[in-house]
């Protein structure tokens, strides 16, 4: 049974940021190389999320680990608040259509969690519908993984209550981030024991193991996702396609 709270959120103490900083240079190259070689090969895709509260740092995720991947092999949604169209359909509707074909890679920035997180913290639907729809998403999950060869790196940001504040509050102060600052943040930042809550049912009822990514230290937490990631494509051992003999 994960305890979120019993988890650090920031860097094991006995690293030397440099030298993992250097080593996660290493492990991001490689991850570009082994994207793009499953995008060559057609045979696996691949579906990241990044599931967190905000400030937890997803955006500056995508960036610094995905920077060396080949953007024709590349998804990226970002799920906001569903559109009139979205509601008419099941909750599982526009995501479907984002799962990655074979050689694909799909990052999706909040993801279908969203549909048992936020709309679970503010009632607006109850813990039979919320177990409905838990038990649906495992069996999506469980379907893409079996039926299409979809590997599934599900990321938990976990930031603290202390270090999201501080990260709020620099949408305020810095004019490059204001552009992100969102007074509804600071209103959600009051539901975080609800949110926390949340969050532990939806990892300990997943059948899709999270990986649970300390975010306090960005650049753990880059070295964290890309070893993750590096260290599964690893054991697929996949192959660029060669000329056939004639």
């Amino acid at each position: 049974m994960i305890k979120l709270s019993t988890i650090s959120t920031e860097a094991p103490k006995n690293l030397e940021k440099k030298d993992l900083k250097d080593e996660t240079l290493r492990l991001v190259e490689r991850l570009g190389e082994l994207q793009n070689i499953m995008y060559a090969e057609g045979k696996h895709s691949m579906l990241i999320i990044l599931q967190g509260m905000d400030g937890s740092g997803k955006d500056g995720a995508v960036r610094n680990v995905f920077h060396n991947c080949t953007i024709a092999g590349m998804d990226m949604v970002s799920y906001k608040k569903p559109s009139e169209e979205e509601f008419a359909h099941d909750f599982l509707w526009r995501v479907h259509k984002w799962v990655p074909e074979k050689g694909m890679t799909t990052i999706f920035n909040r993801s279908h969690y969203e549909d048992i997180l936020i709309q679970r913290v503010h009632k607006w639907i109850d813990m039979e519908r919320v177990e409905k729809r838990m038990a649906a998403i495992n069996a999506f999950e469980d379907l893409i993984q079996f039926d299409n060869n979809t590997l599934i790196f599900k990321f938990y940001m976990h930031i603290s209550f202390e270090e999201q504040g501080i990260q709020l509050q620099q949408r305020l102060d810095d004019p490059t981030k204001y552009w992100k600052h969102n007074a509804g943040d600071w209103e959600e930042r009051k539901l975080w024991d609800k949110y926390m809550e949340a969050y532990e049912y939806a990892i300990n009822k997943s059948t899709t193991p999270w990986y649970i990514c300390p975010v306090d230290n960005r650049w753990y937490r880059d070295y964290f996702m890309a070893k993750t990631i590096v260290n599964a494509l690893e054991k697929l051992d996949m192959k660029l396609p060669v000329p056939e003999k004639k």
